[in-house]
């Protein structure tokens, strides 16, 4: 947050360092955070998002989970243009025993969180975030799934005060179902 507001994170990134130097590689399940590191932290260990992690070092799309519910993915900002995440959080659920996994229509369009973007252009942030849940409500999905916390916290928040039906999900969350 502190970076994505213009303050310098140096600390914070050589703290990250300190904590992790002895590290074989850092998984996180956020595609912003992973961004955020790679984008200005030079050396340590590589710092993978959870779906590059299990698809590219793991070599692992079918993790064993099973999920019987519509679903459908946001593909967030940060893992389409900071990280290239591609297809991987894709293929990943699309190995999940019993889902319905539909397409959400304009997917790369932002939902309009973007960290403190969301705070300081309010007004735009909320137009943005309109769009992407007419999107959602079209697929009829029980769920909405990413792999960036912060985006489901901004479209869940909105879908729970319209009392639309639909919950959100980390798509972590539904690797790891056993239903």
């Amino acid at each position: 947050m502190h970076g994505n507001s213009g303050y310098d994170a140096g600390a914070l990134l050589e703290r990250f360092g300190r904590v992790f130097a002895g590290a074989e590689a850092v998984v996180s399940p956020s595609a912003s955070c992973v961004g955020f590191v790679r984008e200005r932290s030079s050396g340590g260990p590589p710092v993978y998002e959870l779906s590059e992690f299990l698809v590219d070092v793991l070599g692992v799309e079918d993790v064993g989970a099973s999920f019987p519910h519509r679903v459908t993915l946001h593909p967030t900002c940060h893992s389409i243009r900071a990280l290239g995440v591609g297809d991987r959080p894709e293929r990943l659920l699309r190995a999940v025993r019993g889902i319905d996994l539909v397409e959400l229509g304009e997917h790369a369009e932002c939902c309009g969180f973007g960290g403190t973007f969301a705070v300081k252009n309010a007004d735009v942030s909320i137009a943005m975030l309109g769009d992407k849940l007419r999107h959602v409500l079209d697929t009829r999905a029980e769920v909405c799934t990413a792999v960036d916390t912060s985006c489901l916290m901004h479209i869940g928040g909105a879908l729970r005060r319209q009392r639309a039906g639909v919950r959100v999900m980390h798509v972590a969350e539904i690797l790891a179902a056993q239903e």
